[in-house]
């Protein structure tokens, strides 16, 4: 006769927090690695200099109102200010409006910017986007993100590169030099832009914000430059953490001369 099967002692209840039914202590999370290699006093020491260098930097696409700098925007796309503007000072003289832009037609319009790249599928875009601001918007650029992010061609950076610069707020609208900027030296560590502008924009204090785009931008054009950043030029190269950077003696802080600015867009 079989012996009845003895029971076996109750299971030890599981510690909290386990999945796998272990009884394993759990291991101390790894602390999380900060979102930026700067203080508070190192950032507001840097967007200080900037704002004594640029007390009012301007974007560099030519336009003139809301609705010609959004095209300029969308046309710059893989394009160059400098060769969008040159395409569309013309362009804008013609169309300044949704509607004389929609009149022009999309054939019209690819010939105004046949040397800006991708020009044919962005004259398809500039067309679509005129119509839908007429039918949707009563032919005025809207003012909302959301809205511009609903016209064809306008993504998160367009839409935020126009609510700044036609609606004066303080958005981060993060292209390849801010990309750069925020990964090189530290500033905004991302994987994409939207990581660096979600960090810019929490880290950048208020009474900077509504330049802070400008002045990384133009930073990344002139001094921070891609192949070969110009430290010696640089007023924040004391402050910067960059691997690559040169020196650690930081240029003399001055307001740039316009007749300079204006040299360095026509180079």
């Amino acid at each position: 006769m079989r012996k009845p099967k003895e029971k076996s002692a109750a299971a030890p209840a599981l510690l909290p927090g386990r999945r796998d039914g272990s009884n394993a202590k759990l291991r101390p999370r790894a602390a999380r690695q900060p979102a930026t290699a700067y203080s508070a006093a190192d950032i507001e020491e840097i967007f200080h200099r900037f704002s004594i260098q640029r007390p009012e930097p301007k974007g560099e696409l030519e336009h003139v109102n809301a609705f010609t700098l959004l095209v300029a925007v969308v046309l710059s796309a893989q394009a160059t200010d400098a060769g969008v503007n040159k395409a569309t000072r013309a362009l804008f003289a013609a169309a300044d409006t949704p509607e004389k832009m929609a009149a022009l037609g999309e054939e019209k319009v690819g010939d105004y910017i046949r040397t800006i790249g991708l020009w044919r599928n962005k004259a398809k875009n500039v067309i679509a986007l005129s119509n839908a601001l007429i039918t949707d918007f009563g032919g005025k650029v809207p003012g909302e993100r959301e809205a511009l992010m609903s016209l064809p061609g306008v993504g998160r950076k367009t839409a935020n590169v126009v609510l700044n610069m036609a609606f004066g707020q303080p958005t981060m609208a993060v292209d390849t030099h801010i990309f750069r900027i925020g990964n090189r030296i530290g500033l905004a560590p991302g994987r994409t832009p939207d990581e660096v502008e979600a960090t810019l924009v929490r880290i950048i204090p208020e009474k900077y914000m509504r330049h802070a785009h400008h002045w990384l931008i133009l930073h990344g054009r002139y001094v921070c430059k891609a192949r070969k950043p110009d430290c010696p030029a640089c007023v924040i190269a004391d402050i910067c953490k960059s691997a690559e950077k040169t020196t650690d003696i930081p240029a003399p802080l001055a307001p740039l001369e316009p007749l300079e600015a204006t040299r360095q867009i026509i180079v």
